[in-house]
């Protein structure tokens, strides 16, 4: 009965008119690099699984993230992948490890211009590759670990780390972090909770980037798929603990969940556009099979109209350079 007095199309006519009438944008201050620097590296090495992404040296990391802060991208999301790993993970907490002299390096590099956020996982650290310690049975021991936790909070937060993400998934570890870093000082340290964080095949090609030590799965502490009310329990206990921004992890294959969150979140909501998601659309688009370019735009709008204010992804600095251009 509308027609022709409505005509949606309209709004549709020349790309000036889409542009105009866009209700949800990208910008660079949106997006997050995640980045990865491998001890003992003497020039970056190419990630298989992940075209385009590479282990860092401490020369190009630090170029990285000058990079960024040209580009006006948003953070940098740190993750180390050490030399010698134990069961408890020690060298996440050496001032010297490769993760927190990460930090250090890229602190003195980009100072204040670029949010720097380090993960805060035993995961790339032991020899396990679990994300906390094990008992005598082999279980993640939740308990213990936390005490890990807290001392790996104060160390990054003393390297330079402006926000720690603890992405470990053990119940009350915001709690713990948090009342460690008040206690060391480090009052103004934000915590970005990877609140919802599913046990998921689409870490796969992330193995290989922090040359994971893991056998068998993390069903026992991250999320599992087909739980979705759990992902709104999981977050409200979070900001309960001091939560400063949440996170849902992955992001393309749980927009549901983004969008559940993103509607009830008092705090800023993060998205993880993961290792999987980025080598499925790489992998296709180099077979001809897709738009790269319009993929990648696509993939992540859909993530920010969703209800995320900030997306981690690989493509970040391209992404970046994208907008920066148009």
């Amino acid at each position: 009965m509308s027609f022709p007095n409505h005509r949606p199309r309209r709004l549709r006519t020349t790309p000036a008119m889409r542009r105009l009438t866009a209700e949800h944008r990208l910008a660079p201050a949106d997006l997050i690099l995640p980045a990865f620097i491998r001890e003992g590296l003497s020039e970056p090495s190419p990630i298989t699984s992940m075209p385009g992404v590479v282990q860092h040296t401490t020369e190009s990391l630090k170029r990285a993230a000058a990079q960024a802060v040209e580009l006006g991208i948003g953070g940098i999301m740190l993750f180390g992948v050490p030399a010698v790993r134990d069961a408890r993970g020690t060298a996440s907490l050496d001032p010297d490890g490769v993760l927190n002299k990460g930090i250090r390096d890229i602190r003195a590099e980009v100072g204040d211009d670029l949010v720097i956020m380090s993960d805060l996982c035993l995961d790339e650290f032991t020899d396990h590759g679990h994300c906390g310690v094990l008992d005598a049975e082999g279980y993640v021991d939740n308990d213990a670990t936390l005490e890990i936790y807290g001392r790996m909070g104060v160390a990054q937060a003393e390297a330079g780390a402006h926000v720690v993400g603890p992405s470990g998934m053990m119940d009350g570890q915001v709690a713990v972090i948090r009342q460690a870093l008040e206690d060391a000082g480090h009052k103004n340290t934000v915590i970005l909770a990877y609140a919802a964080k599913y046990a998921s095949p689409f870490y796969g090609p992330f193995r290989e980037a922090v040359d994971s030590q893991l056998t068998g799965d993390r069903r026992t502490y991250q999320m599992d798929s087909a739980n979705r009310r759990e992902a709104i329990l999981e977050v409200e206990l979070d900001l309960e603990e001091g939560a400063d921004m949440v996170m849902v992890k992955p992001a393309m294959s749980y927009l549901d969940i983004l969008a559940d969150v993103a509607a009830m979140s008092p705090v800023p909501v993060s998205a993880y556009q993961v290792s999987g998601e980025y080598a499925m659309i790489e992998a296709a688009a180099a077979n001809g099979w897709i738009d790269r370019r319009g993929a990648i735009v696509e993939s992540v709008l859909s993530i920010k109209r969703a209800g995320a204010n900030t997306v981690l992804t690989y493509w970040a600095a391209e992404l970046a350079g994208w907008l920066k251009e148009s």
